[in-house]
């Protein structure tokens, strides 16, 4: 079977959208969010949508088929806010390593499902799943508290270990790769980093294989307005610079943007990094009720120059965006080739 650097170079590929847009759809009740096993579970638990792969698992099977049916090559796990410091929310958190592990079978299962009835993909157009990481509720670099700027409410160890806790049931579940997203916070996604590495630096201590099972990375970060930065302010160089140390697979950007809006910070990353790039914006940005009104022509048309200018290797949708749109920007894509890695000076010091 090809590995996803096999199938990088040969084309652009597909990751899936919004999974919390499509949650939506099915108007879920706090009922359906506890099941019978959290039928008396002590607080509100509607809006855990993580939940749902324990609670409505053929939900979260059935949004992952239709994304596959779509022309994703890559689908996410239903893991965003996965780990204990998130799930401390809803009084959930050691809960996290069994939310992870069944939210990688709920995406495995609807591949096998997904081949199964459409038996032609199989050994033709190989499909990933990538565990999916948040960037938390909580933050490193900032304050919660503006009257004392030196305040934290965790600590990085306390970050790190749960990172570590999720990318270990992630695994266990049998993801194919391992994405850190939505980051806004760099430190945050340090932590991650350093979680991922630990965990699999410690899995081959104990089983004396060496380090060749370690699971590529993607990291997608997230500028927030127009001023090209991060929420904790850097620019997208020094964000771009902060990471490679992980050497990832692919480095890219994700919600808070449009495609148009997010259009010159892919321009330039694509001629900044080293490895491969992906893009996955919003569909628009949101109107005045807090909804995404961009069709998915219309995202799928700004994101076709991406692809002619040769600035893509990975591409989907965040918020707002659907199967549909899904299809959309798979139909144009495929016309294009995958950007080349370049040759860039800098790679030197990263090694």
């Amino acid at each position: 079977m090809k590995t996803i650097e096999d199938c990088l170079k040969e084309k652009i590929l597909v990751i899936d959208g919004a999974m919390g847009t499509m949650i939506q759809r099915y108007k879920l009740t706090e009922a359906d969010y506890r099941g019978e096993r959290f039928k008396n579970w002590a607080s509100d638990i509607k809006g855990n949508n993580d939940l749902l792969c324990i609670t409505q698992p053929q939900i979260i099977k059935e949004i992952h088929k239709q994304y596959l049916e779509a022309g994703a090559d890559i689908i996410e796990t239903n893991t965003f806010n996965a780990q204990r410091i998130s799930l401390a929310d809803y009084n959930m958190q050691e809960l996290a390593y069994e939310l992870n592990v069944a939210a990688a079978k709920c995406a495995r299962q609807a591949i096998e499902e997904f081949q199964k009835d459409s038996p032609f993909t199989i050994g033709h157009s190989p499909k990933f799943v990538a565990g999916a990481i948040g960037p938390m509720n909580k933050t490193l670099s900032l304050s919660p508290d503006v009257n004392n700027p030196g305040f934290r409410s965790v600590t990085f160890d306390e970050v790190a270990d749960a990172y570590y806790e999720q990318v270990k049931g992630l695994v266990d579940g049998g993801v194919d790769l391992l994405l850190i997203e939505t980051i806004f916070d760099t430190l945050n996604a340090k932590a991650a980093i350093f979680a991922i590495k630990k965990y699999f630096r410690d899995k081959a201590l104990s089983s004396g294989e060496g380090l060749g099972e370690a699971l590529p990375i993607m990291i997608s970060g997230t500028i927030t307005d127009a001023s090209g930065r991060t929420l904790s302010g850097q620019t997208l160089e020094a964000f771009y610079t902060s990471v490679m140390h992980a050497k990832p697979l692919s480095i890219g950007l994700n919600c808070a943007l449009g495609a148009e809006q997010m259009r010159p910070h892919i321009e330039e990353l694509s001629h900044i990094a080293a490895c491969y790039v992906s893009a996955y914006p919003n569909a628009g940005l949101p109107n005045a009720m807090g909804e995404y009104d961009e069709q998915p022509e219309q995202t799928a048309h700004i994101i076709e120059e991406w692809a002619a200018n040769g600035w893509l290797n990975i591409v989907g949708g965040c918020c707002g965006t659907t199967p549909d749109h899904i299809k959309h920007i798979a139909e144009e894509v495929k016309k294009f080739k995958p950007r080349e890695l370049p040759v860039i000076e800098t790679e030197l010091t990263i090694g």
